[in-house]
């Protein structure tokens, strides 16, 4: 599991999924959400603005980021 270190209080999924390298633009990230394939605390999230704070695991595919 890989770390980011937030620089505010929070990031938007898309942007921290950017961000981290979990795709390789934001128009991914969209659909990737979109389609159901991004869970956020082990939970299926399908917004794309959703709020990522500090203690929060978001999972793609093989790839798991926590946030601090």
């Amino acid at each position: 599991m890989e770390t980011f270190v937030l620089k505010d209080d929070f990031i938007k999924l898309g942007q921290l999924m950017k961000a981290a390298n979990m795709v390789s633009n934001g128009s991914d990230a969209k659909f990737c959400i979109q389609d159901g394939l991004v869970k956020v605390n082990g939970e299926v999230t399908l917004q794309r603005g959703k709020k990522i704070v500090a203690g929060d695991v978001v999972e793609y595919r093989n790839m798991s980021v926590k946030v601090e």
